[in-house]
């Protein structure tokens, strides 16, 4: 019975509980099973909104799925999903035949899977109006339900602040890594700090800290002009005895690229915010490198790797 449940629970109240309870069970083992194919899995997070922390998280996936590795990018900014937009992703979800089956997520190219609340709206432009325990179940299903098969590398993209969803990423996916998004100017930094903070809490590994948006580069002269200021996120890292990943200037074409679904990073073009983006991606790979993925034990007790059993 559920330790949830008190004395004063009716036979039928117990019931609930234990069928909660073994559905709850059989979510844990589908879940491990699908974290048992996956090899790395990276959590994009920052303290604070508006810092480009979602153009990290798709330009990153995009940049590791270009070099040949197999990436998941799952979107957990549930109350605005932006990733199926900012890769003019259309498709809807479809349930498979059999109810058994697990659910595929989009597929932006070979390389790269998408999984987003958006994607299974009917209306995208809906509101998402949920409490916790939806939020929680929500990101459970992502990785419970979906098909994401073996990857090198699962990026996700979480929404600002420390609340629910990067705390049920914390909770849910054994060996998961931070990249800490911040720009230059102190505003932001006192909030990514309150961010790394939280990961020492949850004895989270950050993998490094990122500095967006610094520099501005000029459409016209190419100059770069520091408009937030720059190296508070370098600072920042070196505070805090972290490794410092890279800094990305503002560039109007990587803004572009995202509101109209045409990824920059998916271009052949050379210019500063993709060679920027390059460095951060290697420094990831450096700290985090693909290899064999290590399928655990079937969570069921039976000791093989690939039972099917739900």
């Amino acid at each position: 019975m559920s330790s949830s449940c008190g004395s004063s629970c009716g036979s039928n109240q117990q019931s609930s509980c234990a069928s909660g309870d073994a559905r709850l069970a059989q979510q844990d083992i589908a879940i491990t099973r699908s974290l048992g194919r996956i090899k790395n899995k990276i959590l994009v997070m920052s303290g604070k909104g508006g810092v480009g922390k979602s153009t990290v998280s798709v330009n990153l996936a995009l940049c590791l799925a270009k070099k040949g590795h197999k990436v998941g990018l799952m979107d957990v900014d549930l109350h605005g999903p932006d990733v199926c937009r900012m890769l003019n992703i259309t498709g809807s979800l479809q349930a498979p035949e059999n109810p058994n089956d697990l659910i595929p997520p989009l597929k932006y190219n070979d390389n790269l899977k998408v999984v987003s609340l958006e994607y299974m709206m009917k209306n995208r432009d809906d509101a998402v109006i949920w409490r916790g325990p939806l939020k929680i179940q929500a990101i459970r299903q992502f990785l419970a339900d979906m098909d994401w098969g073996e990857l090198d590398y699962l990026i996700v993209d979480a929404p600002p602040g420390t609340g629910d969803e990067p705390l049920s990423i914390a909770q849910t996916i054994p060996g998961v890594q931070a990249v800490v998004v911040t720009t230059p100017q102190a505003v932001a930094l006192a909030d990514v700090r309150k961010s790394i903070n939280f990961c020492k809490a949850v004895e989270m590994p950050i993998i490094g800290v990122v500095e967006n948006m610094s520099g501005f580069i000029c459409p016209h002269c190419g100059e770069t002009v520091d408009i937030f200021s720059k190296g508070g996120g370098e600072q920042t890292a070196r505070d805090f005895d972290l490794p410092f990943l890279g800094r990305i200037p503002m560039d109007p074409r990587v803004v572009h690229a995202g509101d109209t679904g045409t990824p920059y990073l998916s271009t052949d073009e050379d210019s500063p915010a993709i060679k920027a983006f390059d460095t951060v991606v290697t420094a990831v790979e450096q700290r985090l490198p693909p290899g064999p993925v290590m399928v655990n034990p079937c969570a069921g007790g039976c000791g093989c790797t690939g039972c099917g059993s739900k």
